[in-house]
């Protein structure tokens, strides 16, 4: 099964309240992007202020450079899976501990300019590798597709992680990425911006099924 999963990434507590309400009639799973103005160029709230949605499968995507000082918070919220960068300065092995032993997956994002082999050596620790062709921090801009060629690459490295896509996904290219061998096709713009997103959101579960 491939999971289109509505993204929610806002600077204001307001943006992000009406993000949400625009998806969560809807959205089975949902990913929210934190930003800390470091990794990614964009502020989002602090992870406490957020009202956290209930009875969703719940991805949270943290764009900080030091993640490590939010375990506590995360763990607090019990979201499916947390995401962190191989770019943060991160013991992604300790972490991945922390939150499995909270009953937390952990996913681990690869930008564009990170390669696969300088991160095999995290591989066995997390569950899932985020692969990211868009704008980091914001909504909208174009999908680079030619990061696909790294699922090929991970599945050579791990038989047991599942992928996801950020940046850019719409109706015309979610079927290119799910081909790739996406499972988790995380879409922004391509809900929040046209007129009726319940509507965009049915016809990229059709698409992909």
């Amino acid at each position: 099964m491939t999971f289109i999963c509505p993204t929610i990434t806002a600077s204001t507590i307001n943006e992000y309240n009406a993000q949400l309400a625009t998806i969560q009639p809807f959205a089975e799973r949902i990913h929210i992007d934190i930003m800390d103005g470091y990794l990614a160029p964009t502020v989002s709230p602090p992870l406490k202020e957020l009202p956290i949605p209930q009875g969703k499968i719940l991805d949270i995507h943290v764009m900080y450079q030091r993640p490590q000082e939010l375990s506590e918070d995360l763990i607090a919220i019990k979201p499916n899976m947390v995401i962190i960068h191989a770019e943060a300065s991160v013991d992604v092995p300790l972490f991945a501990t922390h939150m499995r032993e909270a009953d937390i997956q952990t996913g681990l994002a690869l930008l564009p300019e990170t390669s696969v082999d300088s991160v095999a050596s995290w591989l066995p620790h997390v569950q899932h590798v985020l692969i990211f062709g868009g704008h980091l921090g914001y909504h909208g801009g174009a999908a680079d597709l030619t990061q696909l060629s790294k699922v090929t690459q991970l599945k050579q490295l791990s038989r047991y992680l599942s992928f996801g896509y950020d940046g850019g996904a719409n109706l015309g290219n979610v079927g290119i990425i799910k081909d790739a061998g996406i499972e988790v096709i995380n879409v922004g713009s391509a809900i929040h911006t046209v007129a009726d997103p319940a509507s965009a959101y049915a016809q990229l579960v059709k698409n992909v099924s």
